[in-house]
């Protein structure tokens, strides 16, 4: 039965009050044996409980009605002012679960998990979800530089702001996995038009929006990357299936083009937090622990190279192009530019680009000379920061003729 799930919902979640208690971490209690759907009383099982609740109301739950879920379960969500403020917490929800004929819990669980589901997905996509402190593994962590940003007057205790150099491994997907995947008879193999790229499309779950509707989705598995992408955007898109031979050569190329390792620059926030807790993004509070290759173990939270480069400083920033490249694409920083440009991270066609906004007419053929790259997209003409390895270049000449004005920390989706 379905509503079976709420006995392992409170295992999961006693384990992971254990954990914390006796080694101060919730994920050491479980051993990673459960996943964060399996907990339905969280702050995102709530959410997701009074959506629910709402789309019964609306009608919106087919198979069951408002009259049939008061009926079956003996809960009022209604009123003589309509829906009521106060709703019945998501305990009484999963043991008045029990009581229902199968159909009805199957009906009733399956909508409550699609969008227990959508919510943690959208967390963990802008970065919100709290999963405790997190463990960062690499090849290598090496501490490039420390500053000091904050030092507390009564105690003498630092916060100390690290630029640490990160190595990691690649890892990508081999074509013998790929051709696993394809023995779906749901799946296809794809190559894109454009980028000559190759991907196997299988199937995923799908998400329900707020207002009810099902938005169905598939799952793109490349070599080095995994997204999930709306059915209704795929053709939009210039994926296109392939045969066996031209999707083999494709993804070959790829997994060669990757190199062994990547490295990367992080910023953290260490030591004394709290006195600057508020000046820290808003964005995400997780905290994150590594250990470098000398032994030395930090906890700290991670800040994007745009926080870092005006962390000691206001206003007009010199930010690095290799740095701001990193921070848009991070998609977490905006950077506003002199003349009323503004550079972000936008979803276009399913991909990530760097698009600048605010221009004039008069700056459109300048701009394109820099190497901007301009689409129409619904009528309008949007201009482009190439995301491949031309981009860092185009965007330093961009910045050295309009430099950056103000650094933002996005807000969460």
């Amino acid at each position: 039965m379905k509503a079976e799930k709420r006995f392992l919902s409170t295992i999961a979640r006693r384990l992971d009050t254990l954990g914390a208690i006796t080694r101060g971490q919730r994920q050491t209690g479980g051993q990673g044996l459960f996943r964060a759907e399996d907990n339905l009383e969280s702050a995102y099982a709530r959410a997701a409980l009074r959506r629910l609740y709402l789309l019964i109301v609306a009608g919106k739950v087919q198979g069951c009605s408002l009259q049939t879920f008061e009926e079956s379960t003996g809960l009022k969500l209604t009123d003589a002012n309509g829906i009521k403020d106060e709703l019945p917490p998501i305990t009484t929800f999963l043991n008045r679960l029990l009581a229902l004929t199968i159909d009805l819990q199957n009906i009733l669980f399956a909508r409550f998990e699609q969008l227990l589901a959508a919510r943690i997905e959208g967390a963990i996509a802008s970065g919100t979800y709290d999963v405790g402190l997190e463990t960062l593994r690499a090849e290598r962590f090496t501490v490039l530089d420390r500053q000091a940003i904050h030092t507390h007057a009564a105690t003498g205790a630092v916060t100390t702001l690290l630029t640490i150099a990160q190595r990691e491994r690649n890892r990508p997907v081999t074509l013998d996995d790929a051709l696993d995947h394809l023995a779906d008879p749901r799946a296809a193999s794809l190559v894109n038009e454009r980028s000559g790229r190759a991907a196997v499309r299988v199937p995923t779950t799908s998400l329900i929006n707020d207002d009810g509707s099902v938005e169905r989705r598939v799952r793109l598995i490349q070599p080095m990357e995994t997204t999930n992408v709306p059915v209704a955007m795929m053709g939009d898109t210039h994926w296109v299936e392939a045969d066996r031979a031209t999707f083999t050569k494709a993804w070959e190329a790829e997994v060669a083009s990757v190199p062994e390792f990547t490295d990367s620059t992080i910023h953290m926030v260490a030591g004394l937090l709290l006195p600057i807790w508020k000046r820290l993004p808003n964005e995400s509070t997780r905290v994150y622990r590594l250990q470098t290759d000398t032994g030395e173990r930090i906890i700290g939270r991670r800040v994007s190279p745009a926080w870092a480069a005006t962390a000691t400083t206001t206003g007009t920033t010199a930010l690095a192009p290799d740095d701001a490249f990193a921070a848009l694409m991070d998609g977490r920083t905006i950077l506003d530019l002199v003349e009323g440009l503004q550079l972000r991270r936008a979803r276009v066609m399913g991909a990530n680009r760097i698009e600048l906004t605010g221009f004039t007419d008069t700056m459109r053929d300048r701009l394109k000379t820099y190497g901007l790259f301009g689409e129409i997209i619904s009528w309008k003409l949007r201009l482009f920061v190439p995301t491949d390895i031309s981009g860092t270049a185009i965007l330093a000449r961009l910045l050295e003729r309009f430099p950056i004005e103000r650094v933002a920390e996005r807000e969460a989706a």
